[in-house]
C-alpha cells in the first residue's frame, strides 16, 4: 500500500541511536518532509527553541532526558508541536500516561512505514490547524498572564477538540460563558451551533420544554411542535449556565440525555438522537448541593467529568491592569473615545479593590469611565469604586507596596511586575515608580520569586 503524498511540513526526529535517526529521516525526506534530527532531549529543546516544527518524533528511552520529560519541557516553554513517542519497550500504562500528557500518538518498534507516515501526516494537519486558528485565549478575548489563568487555559486548550463534558466552576463574573465559547470555537464542532441556556432565568414550568422541546398540544399554549435547545445544538455545543438551578424532574431527564444522547419532547413518545457536546457552569458548590439533597449525585458525576475552576479576580491581581488595558482598547473603539490611562494612585486603587463582581465588574467600570471621563488619565477619585477611601498611599505605611500589604504578597508581586514591565526591566526606574529604594526592590524580587 502506497501512502498518499502528505502535506509538506518540518519534522524533528529525536533519538540517541544514530541508525534510527537515519532511518526515520530518510523515510520522511523521501516523501517530501523537511527533517532535522537531534541525538538527545537537550539538543531537541535547543533546536525547537530556534525553529518551528510541525511534528516532533521522539524515542521514549534516552539517556539524560527521556521522551516524556522532553515533551513536558517543550510544553513548559509553550512549544506545542504535536508530539509522537516511539519505543521498543511500550506498555499500556506508559501509553496511557503519554496520551494524558498530550502526546499525539504512541508507536512501538518495530513499526511499519505506513504507520509512521500516517501518524506524521495526522500531526502535520493538526499543526496546520493550530496555525490557522488563533490561540484559545486570543480568539475568545480571554486576558490573563497569571499562573492560575495560564494553567486554566492550558487545560482548556487540551479539552477543546474532545467531546468530553466539562463543568466550569467559579464565581459570577469570572468569564464562564467566555471560556465555554472558546472551547467551542477552538474545537472540532466550531462549524456547528453554540447554544447558551441560562437555566436560572427559565420559568420553572417551561424549563423542560425549553431544553427538550414539546409536541403540539403538549400543554396549554403549545399550538405547534417546537424543538428544544438540545436539538438546536445538534452537532455543536450546548452551554448550560447555572445548571445547579435545574428542578429535580428536569435533572432526571438531563441525566438520560447525558447517558443515552437522546431527547424526548414534552408530550412526545419518540426519542430523538442528538450529537451534542455539553459544557455546564455553576457558581455554587454542586458537591455541597448533592450533600444537601438539592442536586442529584449521579447527574453531578455525569457533568463533572472534567471540572475547571475559574479563579476570582482577587486571586489573580497581576491580571487586573492588563484587563483594564484590554477593555480600554476594545471599548474605546466601540464608543469612539480615546483609551483612558491611569495614574499610579489610580492603579493602586484598582489593585487594592476586592472585585466581588470579578472581571464583569471591571469591564463595567472601564466602560463607565470611558463614557463619563473628562480627562485622559484617571485619578482615584475618577474611579467609582464602592467604598473607595482616600489614596491607599496616604494611609500609614508610606509606599505603594505597603499600601497593598493588606491584600497580601500576590498584589505586591503584581505591582512590582507591572512596574518592571513599564520600565522594560529597569530596576532603578521601577523602584522610583514604586516609591521604594532599589535595594528594597531587589530584596522583594528575590523574596517573591519574580522572574526577570
Amino acid at each position: 500500500m502506497n501512502a498518499s503524498p502528505p502535506t509538506i511540513g518540518r519534522i524533528l526526529v529525536v533519538d540517541d541511536e544514530a541508525n534510527m535517526r537515519r532511518i526515520l529521516s530518510t523515510l520522511l525526506s523521501q516523501v517530501g518532509y523537511e527533517v532535522d534530527d537531534a541525538p538527545s532531549g537537550a539538543a531537541a529543546l535547543a533546536l525547537a527553541g530556534r525553529r518551528r516544527f510541525d511534528v516532533i518524533l521522539s524515542d521514549l528511552c534516552m539517556e539524560g532526558m527521556d521522551g516524556l520529560e522532553l515533551m513536558e519541557a517543550l510544553r513548559k516553554r509553550r512549544i506545542n508541536a504535536p508530539f509522537v513517542l516511539i519505543t521498543a519497550h511500550g506498555t499500556v500504562e506508559t501509553a496511557v500516561e503519554a496520551m494524558k500528557k498530550g502526546c499525539l500518538d504512541f508507536i512501538t518498534k518495530p513499526f511499519e512505514r505506513e504507520e509512521i507516515l500516517r501518524v506524521v501526516e495526522k500531526g502535520v494537519a493538526e499543526s496546520c490547524a493550530q496555525v490557522e486558528r488563533p490561540p484559545l485565549a486570543e480568539d475568545a478575548g480571554i486576558v490573563g498572564r497569571s499562573t492560575a489563568m495560564n494553567a486554566l487555559l492550558a487545560d482548556a486548550r487540551r479539552l477543546a477538540d474532545l467531546p468530553t463534558t466539562v463543568l466550569l466552576c467559579g464565581e459570577t463574573g469570572t468569564g464562564k460563558e467566555l471560556l465555554a465559547r472558546a472551547l467551542h470555537s477552538q474545537g472540532r464542532r466550531v462549524g456547528g451551533p453554540f447554544v447558551a441556556v441560562n437555566c436560572a432565568a427559565l420559568p420553572e414550568h417551561l424549563v423542560e420544554s425549553e431544553l427538550f422541546g414539546h409536541e403540539k398540544g403538549a400543554f396549554t399554549g403549545a399550538i405547534c411542535a417546537k424543538p428544544g435547545r438540545f436539538e438546536l445544538a445538534d452537532r455543536g455545543t450546548i452551554f448550560l449556565d447555572e445548571v445547579g438551578d435545574l428542578p429535580g424532574p428536569v435533572q432526571i431527564k438531563l441525566l438520560r440525555v447525558l447517558q443515552e444522547r437522546v431527547v424526548e419532547r414534552v408530550g412526545g413518545v419518540t426519542s430523538r438522537k442528538v450529537d451534542v457536546r455539553v459544557v455546564a457552569a455553576t457558581h455554587v458548590d454542586l458537591a455541597e448541593a448533592v450533600k444537601g439533597g438539592s442536586f442529584r449525585q449521579d447527574l453531578y458525576y455525569r457533568l463533572a467529568v472534567v471540572p475547571l475552576r475559574l479563579p476570582p479576580l482577587r486571586e489573580r491581581p497581576e491580571d487586573i491592569l492588563p484587563l483594564w488595558e484590554h477593555f480600554q482598547r476594545h471599548l474605546s473603539a466601540r464608543l469612539g473615545r480615546r483609551p483612558l490611562g491611569l495614574s499610579p494612585a489610580a492603579e493602586r486603587a484598582l489593585l487594592a479593590y476586592d472585585w466581588p463582581g470579578n472581571v464583569r465588574e471591571l469591564a463595567n467600570l472601564a466602560e463607565r469611565c470611558l463614557a463619563l471621563a473628562t480627562k485622559t488619565v484617571l485619578e482615584p477619585e475618577d474611579l467609582p469604586l464602592p467604598g473607595r477611601q482616600t489614596d491607599p498611599q496616604q494611609e500609614p505605611g508610606g509606599s505603594l507596596l505597603s499600601a497593598a500589604h493588606h491584600r497580601g504578597l500576590a498584589v505586591q508581586k503584581a505591582m512590582i511586575e507591572e512596574a518592571l514591565r513599564k520600565t522594560a526591566g529597569n530596576r532603578t526606574h521601577a523602584a522610583r515608580i514604586l516609591e521604594i529604594s532599589r535595594k528594597t526592590l531587589q530584596n522583594k524580587i528575590k523574596e517573591l520569586g519574580i522572574d526577570l
